[in-house]
């Protein structure tokens, strides 16, 4: 390569399933001016997986009710994938609350994301979203977390949690940092972390060099509803 070659930067590239083509189509628009490179879109859950064996894309946008049943085939199709391509991101996107079958997926605690379509309401934040997954990150809709607080059994491992902790998992869940979590809240970084260190004390989640804690601790409480 010459010194003065310009090297043209690697665009991210997506699959997407959803059997509702205008949807499709229209993710797929605004997925390609935001930048993004759709490799192949499918109306259900093989077709998907036969895109992702030619392509292995970086990320997969797959609704989880698809044909023929509409009930968890496209859950079916992501874990496919997350057990065949482990580095292909995946984001969940449905318009309904599936978090018991989506469970086992969200475990994994990177490259995972979980959003319901209603809320989606800010292109920016849709995709800062694909750029967190892609990175590694994890994101699961802050609705879903609180709805489900309102549902805690009695041996709920949150019950400890004061009502500040609840609020910083609830960020954490968004796939925020410390940082943007003080933001939020209007406190210092240094007391979110006081805060972190006490929700995994509490749920009693071990102390590694893994930042995927934090995504356990919001699976930990959504696996004992």
């Amino acid at each position: 390569m010459r010194d003065d070659e310009v090297v043209e930067p690697t665009r991210t590239r997506i699959a997407l399933a959803d059997d509702d083509v205008l949807l499709r189509e229209g993710l797929v628009s605004l997925l390609q001016r935001s930048g993004f490179e759709v490799v192949g879109q499918a109306g259900d859950g093989p077709e998907l997986i036969d895109i992702v064996s030619k392509h292995e894309p970086d990320l997969v946008i797959v609704d989880i009710r698809m044909p023929p049943g509409h009930s968890t085939e496209g859950l079916e199709a992501a874990k496919v994938i997350r057990e065949d391509f482990p580095r292909t991101g995946i984001l969940l996107l449905s318009a309904h609350v599936e978090v018991d079958q989506a469970m086992e997926l969200l475990a994994a605690g990177h490259r995972i994301g979980y959003l319901l379509k209603s809320r989606v309401t800010a292109i920016t934040d849709f995709i800062e979203t694909i750029n967190r997954i892609v990175a590694g990150g994890s994101v699961v809709d802050p609705l879903l977390v609180r709805e489900l607080f309102a549902a805690r059994r009695r041996n709920d491992p949150l019950e400890l949690l004061t009502e500040r902790e609840r609020e910083v998992l609830a960020l954490m869940a968004e796939g925020r940092s410390n940082a943007g979590i003080a933001h939020r809240l209007w406190i210092t970084e240094g007391t979110v972390e006081k805060h972190v260190r006490s929700i995994m004390a509490r749920m009693r989640l071990p102390e590694t060099a893994d930042d995927h804690r934090r995504v356990l601790a919001v699976i930990t409480f959504l696996d004992s509803r």
